[in-house]
């Protein structure tokens, strides 16, 4: 037995220096995503934001060569995130360099199993998140909209002094949760629809009660995200007279994510790097970076991870800037909310951007009662 472990040992002291950094490392940074290829939804490698590699083929041709072992590929990308750090990284590590070793990603000798961006469809990352979290008035500009730099400078002052705790809020997952390129679509008579850039957090690891000082630890990696929002509220009458998070945040398309998600490993400090911004129809509405934060990203971890227990695949939503409907922000088409026609496109840097069409629904089926949510327009004033 004694001498089988040190001829064991030796084996792995005497391999080349090469085969360790390739197997610990990558060459090139990724991103990772949902797509549609041929009809079928595929979890795909993004090189140079512009190349997709489907990490199913690309792994049956790296095990050809039998000095790779055999690794089952995840089937989606709850699976990957939840065995990125069990032996799936250092495989993925282990393609991008074989592919780039070996020159197959552009030219004659590119490989058939990687595609050009514009061939394939993109869909949400993760289809779908067990939760969907998101953090509210979160950003010192949004939480003084429409302000002028005195009051701005006076609330902020005053909002630093006693920052509370984050306010949370839940939106659906299936139905809500939509892939770049997918139509936003604005609901039979809610003309008050308001659109929100937000940095989205990917939970890699389960935790109960994490620190901020651990936070980072339980992060997959991060996307870009929005919030869209129905300010329309809820018609007069029956229970509540006050806010109403399921009407304002919880119809379907309202929660666009990816492209795809950068791994942290290749992103940094989101708190350091986070620059976002918002364009609908050549017009930038927000911009902001993470300065602006009320609450820092770990604090939102520690908070929301305080309240229920975060699994790999859950999502957290930082908040959103100045620059919403509510700050006016004149554009062609209106100086308000969006209007069906419009494009918006949510960027931020180092990880990618959302484009999508506004759409308006045109009518409602004949046979309701009327027990549905009412336009609008039916019990609030014209703008």
């Amino acid at each position: 037995m004694r001498s089988t472990i040190l001829a064991a040992l030796f084996v792995v002291l005497a391999a080349p220096a090469g085969l360790q950094a390739q197997f610990r490392e990558s060459v090139e940074p990724f991103k990772v995503g949902t797509f549609r290829i041929d009809g079928e939804a595929i979890v795909g490698l993004v090189l140079r934001d512009s190349l997709i590699v489907d990490i199913g083929a690309a792994n049956s041709a790296l095990e050809l060569d039998h000095t790779y072992p055999r690794l089952a590929m995840p089937a989606d990308m709850l699976e990957l995130i939840g065995q990125y750090e069990y032996g799936v990284k250092y495989r993925l590590y282990e393609i991008v360099n074989d592919l780039v070793a070996g020159n197959r990603l552009s030219g004659g000798a590119r490989a058939d199993y990687v595609h050009d961006v514009g061939d394939v469809k993109i869909l949400a990352p993760i289809l779908y998140p067990s939760k969907l979290m998101n953090a509210a008035v979160n950003f010192y500009t949004h939480a003084c909209e429409g302000c002028t730099e005195e009051e701005l400078r006076a609330r902020t002052s005053e909002r630093q002094e006693n920052r509370g705790v984050p306010y949370l809020f839940l939106k659906p997952t299936r139905g809500a949760i939509i892939g770049s390129g997918d139509d936003v679509v604005m609901p039979y008579g809610r003309d008050r629809i308001e659109w929100e850039v937000e940095m989205a957090i990917v939970f890699g690891r389960a935790g109960k009660y994490i620190s901020a000082s651990r936070a980072y630890d339980h992060v997959f990696g991060y996307m870009v995200a929005m919030d869209i929002s129905d300010r329309g509220g809820r018609p007069p009458g029956g229970y509540g007279s006050g806010s109403d998070w399921f009407v304002g945040k919880g119809h379907d398309t309202f929660a666009p994510h990816g492209p795809w998600i950068v791994p942290k490993e290749f992103y940094g400090d989101p708190m350091e790097r986070l620059h976002q911004t918002l364009v609908i129809d050549g017009v930038t509405v927000q911009e902001a970076r993470a300065g602006d934060m009320i609450h820092n990203i770990p604090e939102l971890i520690e908070y929301a991870s305080s309240l229920i227990t975060v699994f790999p695949g859950d999502v957290l939503q930082s908040g959103t800037s100045g620059g919403t409907g509510a700050g006016r922000v004149e554009r062609a088409t209106g100086s308000g909310y969006l209007q069906a026609g419009e494009t918006i496109s949510a960027s931020i840097d180092g990880i990618g951007t959302l484009t999508h069409k506004v759409v308006a629904e045109e009518s409602l089926p004949a046979d309701l009662s009327g027990a549905q949510l009412p336009p609008v327009s039916t019990y609030r004033d014209p703008r």
